[in-house]
């Protein structure tokens, strides 16, 4: 097997997903991240966070009066049973199935499982196989 180094916290900011139904997303996406042991960041009456994912609602100031469409994310899962988890926990929240947990051919030890949040994002849990972290996560302070 290649080695491969990649890095995290260096591209993406934040993304923003607009949906219709607040409440369902809300429900949905604590369940997942809840089985990804990542904790919400924080709610409002138009929006909810966690780490650099922020989901609002169309008429958030935030929004634009838009919802923004159909997104790819995938989400890090420390192993394969953590995929696991994320899939029953979508699909039990109101997610729909877009590929059950399994081995991908996109590289040696690529196991994910894919789902449709309620707005139809294809909403994506991986585990790449066993790796060295420098550190479990990127901690920034402002």
């Amino acid at each position: 097997m290649q080695t491969h180094e990649i890095h995290r916290g260096r591209l993406i900011d934040h993304i923003q997903l607009v949906v219709r139904d607040l409440s369902a997303s809300q429900r949905f996406y604590q369940a997942v991240f809840d089985a990804l042991k990542v904790p919400m960041g924080g709610a409002g009456d138009d929006y909810f966070w966690v780490d650099e994912l922020f989901v609002s609602t169309a008429d958030s100031k935030a929004a634009l009066g838009q919802l923004t469409g159909r997104h790819h994310l995938a989400f890090q899962a420390r192993d394969q049973a953590m995929v696991d988890a994320f899939y029953r926990a979508a699909l039990d929240h109101g997610g729909k199935d877009n590929g059950a947990p399994g081995f991908r051919d996109y590289h040696p030890g690529y196991y994910g499982a894919f789902v449709l949040d309620p707005d139809g994002n294809n909403i994506e849990a991986v585990f790449h196989g066993e790796a060295r972290r420098s550190a479990p996560s990127v901690k920034v302070t402002f």
